[in-house]
């Protein structure tokens, strides 16, 4: 078993101690990224400009590529949560912090293996504070934010289907995505 194989081999191992749905090891270079993606970040979502997890923040989407490109792997999972109503924001928007915190479970997984760097993309605009630092100061908790995958521009239905994992999971059923790049 080559070295690759057997970090994935015991990366998998710990993850039958978390609530994953669907996951897949990945190749970075199969990530697509859209200027478009970002424009309904800033045209669509209130949280635009006000966070160190969100554009502008996180830097262009070329740059955001660029950073992406770096790593040598990449590992993408879902969890899922049931709602009484998908079209209720704040209620599928309240399940998310289950998410988060497999999230940093599963960082840590990794994080066992030591790779040079860890990049970490989730669901997250960042609700650690209650009013974000940025622009004015660094990032209170740099250790505990990920950025949102759609805010470096990634296309994830793109990614998704690539690699087989469901992007719809029934109605009402809310399916969240994080993207963990290694090198």
């Amino acid at each position: 078993m080559d070295k690759k194989t057997e970090i994935q081999s015991r990366i998998e191992s710990g993850l039958t101690e978390f609530p994953i749905c669907e996951y897949a090891f990945i190749d970075p270079a199969d990530l697509s990224f859209s200027d478009r993606v970002r424009w309904v970040c800033e045209h669509e979502c209130e949280r635009y400009n006000t966070s160190w997890a969100c554009p502008p923040a996180v830097g262009t989407v070329e740059e955001c590529r660029v950073r992406c490109a770096r790593f040598t792997g990449g590992f993408i999972f879902t969890t899922v949560s049931e709602v009484e109503d998908i079209e209720n924001m704040e209620e599928t928007l309240a399940t998310r912090m289950e998410h988060e915190e497999v999230t940093r479970q599963v960082r840590d997984l990794f994080r066992k293996e030591k790779p040079e760097e860890l990049l970490v993309l989730s669901t997250e605009s960042c609700a650690i504070c209650r009013k974000c630092a940025w622009p004015d100061a660094p990032c209170r908790h740099p250790d505990r934010m990920f950025p949102c995958v759609e805010s470096y521009g990634i296309i994830v239905p793109d990614i998704a289907e690539k690699y087989g994992i469901s992007f719809l999971n029934g109605q009402n059923v809310a399916t969240w995505f994080s993207l963990i790049l290694y090198r």
